[in-house]
């Protein structure tokens, strides 16, 4: 047991260290742009990635945000349960998130989506919808890469297809851009 988790850690380590430094400081940029510019932020994935959605949510709508002059304008579209389960009957499961945006969405927001396959279906849906209507779209994803690393303006690509490992490292990344605003005053220049 000790070598597997040994084995373990050492994965974790270069999945960590697969994270492009250069991709991560410009979605800080795009997220700033949307902070000045008063834009909605939309975060989303399904299970794992749904929670660390929710989570980053959190973090960057409360945590960053009370360091800022300005708050975020950020909603998971994974935390209404009601509104995706009568989505999810009433016409499909693919159609959770972009329904939802289809409500909210509006040219110049961000919407930022977590999939480590970068192939769930209602991510890439809206993904789809919010290119074709103006939205600024950001994937993070495994190393399948999938359509979603195809579709967005800006994604970031973890070296791993591990589903723990790359769910970590995402959420690291998601840390990493809370923690920018929450420990760098020059960005809560507006």
């Amino acid at each position: 047991m000790n070598q597997w988790i040994s084995n373990y850690i050492n994965a974790q380590k270069a999945a960590l260290d697969s994270i492009p430094v250069d991709g991560v400081a410009q979605i800080i940029k795009t997220l700033h742009q949307a902070l000045k510019d008063d834009r909605q932020v939309f975060i989303f994935g399904n299970g794992g990635s749904a929670a660390n959605s929710s989570h980053f949510v959190t973090d960057l709508g409360k945590g960053a945000s009370d360091k800022l002059p300005k708050r975020f304008r950020v909603l998971a579209l994974n935390d209404n349960v009601s509104w995706m389960t009568a989505i999810g009957n009433d016409y499909s499961y693919d159609d959770v998130f972009v329904r939802q945006l289809e409500n909210y969405g509006r040219k110049g927001d961000v919407v930022l989506s977590l999939s480590v396959s970068g192939n769930s279906p209602n991510c890439v849906k809206a993904l789809e919808w919010s290119r074709k209507n103006g939205l600024h779209t950001v994937a993070l994803v495994g190393a399948k890469r999938g359509c979603m690393a195809e579709i967005a303006d800006q994604a970031i690509v973890i070296n791993d297809t591990h589903y723990g490992r790359v769910e970590d490292v995402q959420m690291g990344i998601c840390h990493i851009l809370c923690y920018a605003f929450m420990e760098n005053p020059e960005l809560s220049k507006l």
